[in-house]
């Protein structure tokens, strides 16, 4: 991925660095009797991927929650929570399922759950994350009933006499969140160091990971100071935490080559499978409804503002357009006080138009997408209309008006594997919107590294840069797009060592 030297025989390393690139006639001279020589029989070296966008630790500790994501019904579902109901849990909490792949297409309720789970609380999240839904001693616990009002950029879905469905959606669902006991210190140790093996085996040496409170974070630092990350760390904190930031002088940067501070993460708006994306035009199978915006304007653009005078990158969650365009216009307001550079971060922009990718164009900021999406969102059509949903993760428009794209998984939303994105994009419906495999592979390393002011260090196999490298059996620019998901990776190499190798490599 050097535009200087596309490709290469070998590669030296010494230490946690690249120190040569080139022939290996001319490599194999560097070796001396101490070398470790590693003959990959001609697989493809790439620089190590980075995923822009995951919630890694909550992913670990859902590993030990229901996965709903195969379920095909509501009946399913309520088979799955009565088995659980058997086991030795103080609440039974899932995620993963999609009313669209329901049989009985309507959302799940209380009283479903109820019938499953008449004593413990049950809290399932759907796929996207921004709705949940709970039976009653879940709603009893929380203190959610029917004089519950809805809170800003939340709701809670009511029947016809006003009595809670069981359905929250966007910050109504925090409320369940804060009922749900916290999991011990060790529980969040153990559940990073479970995801992060997954993650060496997707071929993955850094990820942007998106925390959720102040205990994810004390966990994660608690295992660099061990020594015991076998992966990097880029922080996405919380828009709530940016006081503390303050308070504490931080900025963008602060840390070391395992874990550094990254953006403030900022909601702008929901989801379309949730259909809370913020849209100029309603939805093309819900006519009255525009989707939800978490913040007024005016809101918004001082929450920007402050993380830009704090010298903190934000990092905005925007699906729908009409989000995108609030966003744009925070970013202009903010950016045209100083000129520092912060390289602020739209994630998602899935619904956009031709006048929006072109101010995007225009604006320098970086658009973090999810390529897997394509995949999900087979209802899309249905959903915003074909018009619109020509426009819809336009990933090659984007790098034609040159936005600096970058990806990740939105894991665990999506598959934690890079070369899943990648398949998605490149072997995408809409030719126009198709982007080459090169191109795929930029997202997920030379670009993904800009996006975390990490360009001098990774992103490419250069020397000088740290020796983070993910090992694959086959070229994925030497196959189809529907067998690049399949791709073995064979090594993850963090830091110069073999931090994951595949049962049958040598």
């Amino acid at each position: 991925m050097d535009p200087a030297r596309p490709e290469a025989q070998a590669v030296a390393i010494l230490g946690d660095r690249i120190v040569a690139v080139g022939k290996s006639s001319e490599l194999s001279a560097l070796a001396g009797p101490s070398t470790a020589v590693v003959d990959l029989k001609g697989a493809t070296v790439l620089p190590g991927f980075i995923d822009c966008h995951t919630h890694l630790i909550q992913y670990g500790l859902g590993l030990k929650y229901l996965d709903l994501r195969d379920v095909r019904s509501i009946y399913e579902l309520k088979e799955h929570v009565a088995e659980a109901s058997k086991g030795d849990v103080d609440w039974i909490l899932g995620r993963g399922w999609d009313q669209e792949k329901f049989a009985e297409k309507r959302y799940p309720t209380r009283h479903d759950l109820d019938e499953a789970s008449p004593e413990k609380p049950v809290l399932l999240r759907r796929l996207c994350g921004h709705i949940c839904v709970a039976n009653s001693t879940a709603l009893n616990e929380a203190g959610v009933d029917e004089h519950s009002v809805d809170p800003p950029g939340g709701v809670i879905d009511r029947d016809a006499e006003g009595a809670p469905t069981g359905i929250l959606r966007e910050n109504a669902v925090d409320i369940l969140d804060k009922a749900v006991p916290s999991p011990e210190a060790e529980e969040y140790e153990e559940a990073i160091l479970a995801a992060c093996q997954d993650a060496l085996k997707a071929g993955l040496t850094t990820v942007h990971c998106i925390i959720d409170s102040n205990l994810e974070l004390r966990a994660l630092l608690k295992l660099r100071a061990a020594h015991r990350l076998p992966i990097r760390f880029y922080v996405i904190i919380p828009a709530e935490q940016l006081s503390d930031v303050n308070r504490l002088g931080l900025r963008t940067g602060f840390g070391d080559e395992w874990v550094r501070l990254g953006a403030i993460k900022i909601f702008a708006d929901g989801s379309l499978g949730a259909r809370t994306a913020a849209l100029e035009a309603p939805y093309n199978d819900d006519p009255t409804n525009l989707g939800v915006t978490i913040h007024r304007q005016e809101e918004l653009d001082e929450l920007v503002a402050e993380a830009h005078q704090s010298d903190m990158q934000v990092a905005i969650h925007a699906i729908g357009d009409r989000a995108s365009r609030m966003v744009l216009k925070s970013l202009a307001k903010a950016t045209a006080q100083t000129s520092r550079e912060l390289r602020h971060r739209i994630e998602h922009a899935s619904v956009l138009s031709q006048d929006l990718i072109s101010e995007l164009g225009e604006s320098g900021a970086i658009v973090s997408v999810q390529p897997h999406f394509i995949v999900s969102d087979f209802w899309l059509v249905r959903r915003l209309g074909s018009a619109r949903a020509s426009l819809t993760y336009p990933f090659a428009s984007l790098v034609r008006a040159g936005v600096r794209v970058v990806a990740g998984s939105d894991c665990p939303i999506e598959p934690m594997a890079p070369l899943t994105g990648i398949a998605a994009a490149v072997g995408r419906l809409q030719p126009e919107e198709t982007i080459t495999v090169e191109e795929g592979i930029a997202l997920y390393t030379r670009d993904a590294a800009y996006a975390s002011f990490d360009e001098g260090v990774k992103g490419t196999i250069e020397r000088g840069k740290y020796a983070d490298l993910t090992v694959l059996r086959t070229d994925p620019r030497s196959v189809n797009a529907s067998e690049i998901s399949g791709i073995q990776v064979a090594l993850t190499v963090v830091g110069g060592e073999i931090m994951y190798r595949s049962h049958d490599s040598n």
